[in-house]
């Protein structure tokens, strides 16, 4: 493990606890659904819950809003028993975001964003406000998305309004029970790219359960890994990855944790400045040299269009296919190795959210963190 491994991995001893599980029970009848819970999730930070099918994970989760009422044990929040709360009261001061995202079918974006702070009645300036500020936070227009009906999105879309209106009222905590479970994998990718942007504003405590690994990996800064209704061990993915606990976790993790380590890292953690090139200037002739490592051809917008590259002393031009060639600043260094690979050279464009070229990532820093 190397300085910076353990720097992520101990950050945690000194971080409050925001909500406490001390052996707690859940039966549903006969069945033993949690067995002795006790855990602590940080303040601050995003606990990821992660398991099997049918290991527990979710009804953890909802142990802590009181939508599951276990059998025995204590849970709090704020070092306060969550009996000590009427449930709605609880409730509204939790944000909930949900697989099936949940949005009301006859009510517009901005109607289900504001149900809650209508119920807590912000004035109507306000809760204008409010939207706006949310629809910006999750990367939608407020213009043209406030209308619109839940028919009427995609299903990314309509994430990210579920987790504007889980934020609507400002809650310190925020649930997530598998909110990226029904959409394809390139828009899942998106999301949690946004997930992390926001999250790293906000700095929300955040619960969140799902049975993707590499999605765990991604966005934990604690991870739970449950099987049977028990935890099996809690920690930092850092840590987890390095030292797996022996048996089901080690062969829940697979044979690839190198790889996988990957994944714990954003690309613009290794940002390089890049240097480009106006498309409407002329270019260097094929065959030439030139000193660059790379040089990336912008249109007027400062989009990549194509890269120049030195190979056995000579310039070789590549196009540039964004979908398949860049990466964002949230992309994990996993993502960035496979960018690498697909467009064949050892250097990937970084850009933000108007396709514009902000940096380079290059295969010797991945090749380096991998090494350690």
């Amino acid at each position: 493990m190397n300085q910076e491994q353990k720097r992520i991995a101990t950050s945690l001893d000194s971080v409050p606890a925001k909500v406490t599980f001390e052996q707690v029970n859940v039966f549903y009848g006969n069945h033993q659904a949690l067995h002795n819970i006790s855990l602590s999730i940080p303040k601050g930070r995003v606990t990821v819950i992660i398991g099997p099918s049918g290991c527990g994970k979710s009804t953890t989760l909802r142990c802590i809003n009181r939508l599951v009422q276990p059998q025995s044990g204590t849970i709090t929040v704020d070092n306060n028993p969550i009996e000590s709360y009427r449930p709605e009261t609880l409730r509204r001061n939790i944000g909930y975001a949900i697989q099936n995202v949940g949005l009301f079918p006859h009510l517009s974006v901005s109607d289900n964003i504001s149900i809650l702070i209508r119920i807590l009645k912000w004035s109507p300036e306000r809760r204008q406000q409010r939207i706006q500020e949310l629809l910006e936070l999750v990367g939608l227009n407020p213009e043209r998305h406030s209308p619109k009906f839940p028919r009427q999105l995609s299903g990314g879309e309509a994430q990210r309004v579920g987790v504007a209106r889980a934020l609507a009222a400002n809650p310190d905590l925020l649930l997530m029970d598998e909110p990226f479970g029904a959409v394809d994998p390139l828009t899942r990718e998106n999301l949690q790219d946004e997930f992390i942007r926001i999250q790293r504003q906000l700095k929300k405590t955040v619960v969140f359960v799902t049975h993707d690994l590499d999605e765990a990996l991604r966005l934990a800064d604690f991870l739970v890994i449950m099987k049977d209704g028990k935890i099996i061990q809690a920690d930092s993915p850092t840590s987890i990855l390095a030292e797996p606990q022996e048996g089901f976790v080690t062969d829940f993790l697979g044979p690839d944790r190198s790889l996988k380590r990957l994944t714990l890292f954003t690309v613009d953690q290794f940002l390089e400045s890049a240097q480009t090139h106006p498309s409407d200037k002329p270019l260097p002739p094929q065959g030439t040299t030139v000193d660059s490592k790379a040089l990336w051809i912008v249109n007027k917008t400062g989009m990549p269009q194509e890269v120049l590259i030195q190979r056995n002393k000579t310039l070789i031009h590549k196009p540039i296919v964004l979908e398949s060639h860049s990466v964002k600043p949230y992309s994990s260094l996993k993502e960035a190795l496979s960018r690498i690979l697909s467009l064949g050279i050892r250097v990937v464009p970084i850009i933000d959210n108007n396709n514009r070229i902000i940096g380079e990532i290059a295969y010797e820093r991945i090749e380096e963190l991998s090494l350690q």
